[in-house]
């Protein structure tokens, strides 16, 4: 029996660029995932507060807000490989600070947040960089594919990173999790330079106006695209409300289930399972259509599993929810980044790609702080269902402009920039 991928996955993996750049990612996104936990775990234990622990994620993911969109205007003039290196060792520079604090017992909640937000900067201008490059490592029919690979990959590492961490930080503490995340950039880093990719898809197009007039051209060609526009819009509304449950995992674990260390690393590591399924499932449908569809009906199935993780007090039901509620927002995430990697021009793919990194980073990490914030005063429960049903209220406007939308974004010369107009 071949080891391969099936389909669509082992065309994206036969081209020898892309398997340095996965296994590149592998290896970074599993020490994130590890860094993560140990950090998330650390503010837990510095506070006892679901507040704080809200904070550290929005410290970590709202920085995009204001820089995403820099950096894909950035991403679109330079050389991205290069771009990507200055980004990963900003990211392990900053990990080893927070390590070395905390194992000299100088770290503090306020410390914390801002060597956070050091690292949301640099994870800001990394994420477009990176992506921007993926069409110059495989042939276009292959970029779906690819995209998938992406997206699988960061879940594998979803599951990885916790399974390490939660041992380690039971054993030894949060130190030696970060430590490894350190490793991992450094690993990452080294590897860029083997990347071979299409000359014309390394380095963005020679500067047309000052970086801010591209930033905001990058902006108002996604707000205009007919399709692209949309279809952020619902992704950062769904994002906000229900995304949020997975940045601040610890009060749930603790206050709803009585679990400690090992009950969080053993929920984070069941949405990752889910989402590595969910991956798969979209990576081998291998074709563009109906991804829309399954982008938009992703977001029921992610709000009713979401409710019942909280509404069940029972532990193991609720890691088979989180396991779900992982596949289907896997699901979401990689058809709305395959619909944007297609659909975008290619002198506006990093700026495209930037807003998508901002969705994917700030509209959790606001969800995040928000639950946090409810959760002091209401208790975790309610305020997420409340959330839920809001969530559900958005699928439904969704579901009614979903063949427009898919018109726009699925159709032939939907990169055109006149159908973009």
């Amino acid at each position: 029996m071949s080891g391969r991928p099936p389909g669509a996955l082992a065309r994206a993996l036969s081209h020898r660029d892309a398997r340095i750049f996965f296994g590149a990612s592998l290896t970074a996104w599993t020490g994130l995932w590890m860094h993560r936990i140990a950090v998330m775990w650390l503010a837990w234990e510095l506070t006892r507060s679901s507040l704080w622990v809200g904070m550290v994620a929005f410290c970590d993911l709202a920085p995009a807000v204001v820089f995403s969109p820099v950096a894909g205007a950035v991403a679109d003039r330079m050389d991205r490989v290069r771009l990507a290196m200055i980004g990963q060792v900003a990211i392990a520079t900053q990990a080893l600070l927070i390590a070395l604090l905390t194992w000299s017992g100088g770290i503090t909640i306020a410390l914390l947040l801002v060597l956070e937000v050091a690292g949301g900067i640099a994870a800001s201008f990394v994420q477009p960089a990176r992506q921007a490059l993926m069409p110059g490592l495989v042939p276009r029919a292959d970029l779906p594919a690819a995209v998938a690979c992406n997206s699988l990959t960061f879940n594998v590492a979803r599951f990885l990173g916790p399974g390490i961490a939660g041992p380690l930080i039971a054993v030894w503490g949060v130190v030696p999790a970060i430590l490894l995340n350190v490793l991992a950039y450094a690993v990452a880093t080294a590897t860029m330079p083997l990347l071979r990719p299409d000359p014309s898809q390394r380095r963005g197009h020679a500067p047309e106006a000052s970086l801010l007039a591209e930033t905001l051209d990058g902006l108002r060609y996604v707000s205009r695209h007919p399709g692209i526009g949309p279809l952020f819009l619902f992704a950062g509304l769904t994002a906000i409300l229900l995304r949020g449950v997975q940045e601040i995992l610890p009060p749930y674990v603790e206050r709803l289930f009585g679990q400690g260390a090992a009950g969080l690393a053993l929920l984070t590591a069941a949405i990752g399972v889910g989402a590595l399924i969910g991956g798969l499932w979209v990576a081998n449908r291998g074709r563009l259509a109906g991804t829309t569809r399954v982008a938009v009906l992703a977001i029921f199935a992610q709000a009713s599993f979401t409710a019942a993780f909280v509404a069940t007090g029972m532990f193991p039901l609720a890691v088979v929810a989180a396991a779900l509620f992982g596949a289907a927002s896997a699901m979401h995430g990689i058809s709305v980044q395959t619909l944007a990697q297609s659909a975008a021009e290619g002198r506006m793919r990093g700026r495209t790609l930037s807003l998508w990194g901002l969705i994917t980073r700030a509209c959790p990490a606001l969800g995040a702080l928000v639950l946090g914030t409810a959760g002091e005063i209401f208790g975790m429960r309610w305020p997420t269902l409340v959330a839920v049903v809001m969530a559900l209220g958005v699928a439904v406007w969704a579901v009614l402009g979903m063949q427009r939308w898919a018109a726009k974004l699925e159709g032939p010369g939907s990169q055109d920039p006149a159908r973009a107009a």
